[in-house]
């Protein structure tokens, strides 16, 4: 049992074609049952074998509809084991295929993942082919004594080696950045997910590349390098606070992640560093230019209800046009998140039009079916900013704050309950091109069912009077 999990999660076993061949479509099954099995809890849908490895998310979101976000959630939880599993074992396959550990790194990157699987599954084991990566047991912490690297060789600290490194990484963040949001207008998964993770691996070989030095100053310093990059974007004003914090998580944890395999790399094949530093900077920017060609957001819904003590008739007129709400009580929304104020409406029928104004502005819905007392529904033709950065900056503009998460229309919908009772359904279609949309997603679903409930609240309140 221990060898099988130093097989499957450890980082200085080596993995033979059969191993890698035998445990991968092993692992892949148990992945699509556990996925399957989730995704029917949820939605009462299945994927098909053949839709489930569609490189497209988008088809398979198509497939199923709407969905709860806590599906998205349980999903990239569950999914992370098999993720460090994946890309370890293919590190570890190219190394024992005698060639780079880093080709094993293209299991990260989408459609190009599948090239590496089959390579890696096709080269045969070179007996000769090094792989001893240090023990991080090695090492007893941050505080320990670094063994003193040879004199001439770098500073005994390693304080020029860990500026170069931070130097390197703030400086591949920055240039992502504007390459992807102001160059391409993507806020993808090559900016969330692989640079970061760049980030990591290349601060850890250049602080790693004269001398093998402590792991866990070798992760720190990927997390310095991370929080410095985030630092410098909140001091040239291109995001705010609430942003950033939304983004650490991700990127903390894929610097980290970034930096423990060049770690073990650079700590068995001493010879890659460079060569594989100039690759991975040179993958970064096709993967951005790639995403931004083929990237086309899901159309999702979101469906909130509350049960009111007063019948259709009478909750009606308060759906499609309300009084001032009370200030929003949650912190959440006093950090700058928009909220709703009110709601009017010009006319009635089809082609009346509503006005439903937010603390950032009015969005603009003009009525495509009036049913009264039973359902309203509308599009958005105009909406404001999704929030107010905060920011030691009077403004701030960020890209994503317009055309990024796009409210596409709504509808209210009145069930008659028994007692002369209603069920308020109050739905939202929107798109969110923001990636990897299972992260994103999380956050836009939870603050949309914090908008309706405020509203959906207020109308019960209005009504029950």
């Amino acid at each position: 049992m221990s060898q099988t999990a130093a097989l499957l999660f450890g980082l200085r076993s080596r993995v033979s074609r059969r191993q890698y061949l035998i445990w991968g479509f092993a692992l892949a099954a148990l992945k699509f049952v556990i996925d399957t099995g989730v995704v029917y809890a949820f939605t009462r849908k299945t994927w098909s074998p053949l839709g489930y490895v569609l490189p497209s998310v988008i088809l398979r979101n198509e497939s199923l509809g709407s969905v709860p976000e806590a599906m998205h959630v349980v999903l990239a939880v569950l999914a992370m084991p098999f993720l460090w599993v994946g890309v370890t074992m293919s590190v570890r396959r190219a190394a024992d295929a005698g060639t780079s550990p880093w080709v094993g790194v293209g299991f990260l990157v989408p459609i190009i993942n599948y090239l590496t699987i089959a390579v890696l599954a096709v080269m045969p084991t070179q007996q000769r082919a090094a792989w001893a990566p240090a023990r991080l047991s090695a090492y007893r912490g941050p505080g320990s004594d670094e063994p003193v690297p040879p004199s001439g060789v770098d500073l005994p600290s390693g304080v020029r080696a860990a500026l170069l490194g931070l130097a390197a990484c703030i400086s591949l963040g920055l240039a992502m950045l504007g390459l992807s949001v102001y160059g391409l207008g993507v806020y993808g998964v090559a900016l969330f997910f692989a640079t970061p993770f760049t980030m990591g691996a290349v601060s850890a070989m250049i602080y790693n590349a004269a001398y093998q030095r402590s792991i866990w100053r070798t992760l720190g310093l990927a997390l310095l390098g991370t929080v410095l990059t985030g630092s410098c974007v909140l001091l040239f004003a291109i995001e705010g606070i609430l942003c950033l914090a939304m983004a650490f998580p991700i990127a903390a944890v894929l610097s980290v992640v970034g930096a423990l395999l060049a770690w073990v790399i650079t700590s068995s094949a001493r010879t890659t560093g460079i060569r594989s530093s100039a690759a991975m900077l040179m993958l970064l920017p096709a993967i951005a230019v790639g995403e931004a060609k083929i990237a086309e957001p899901t159309l999702r819904h979101v469906t909130t209800t509350i049960d009111i003590d007063a019948p259709p008739e009478k909750v009606w007129p308060n759906v499609i046009g309300f009084s001032d709400l009370p200030a929003p009580p949650k912190w959440i929304y006093r950090l700058g998140i928009a909220y709703p104020m009110r709601a009017t409406i010009r006319g009635a029928g089809v082609g009346a039009v509503r006005h439903c104004e937010f603390s950032t502005g009015p969005f603009v819905e003009p009525i495509t079916v009036w049913d009264e007392p039973r359902r309203l529904a509308f599009d958005v033709t105009s909406q404001p900013p999704s929030m107010t950065e905060w920011s030691p900056y009077q403004s701030v503009k960020a890209p994503h704050l317009e055309g990024y998460m796009v409210s596409r229309g709504g509808e209210f919908r009145l069930v008659p309950l028994s007692g002369g009772r209603t069920r308020l359904e109050g739905t939202t279609n929107y798109t969110l091109a923001i990636y990897p949309e299972l992260y994103w997603v999380a956050y836009g679903e939870v603050l949309l069912h914090g908008i309706h409930t405020r509203v959906l609240e207020h109308i019960k309140v209005l009504s029950e009077r």
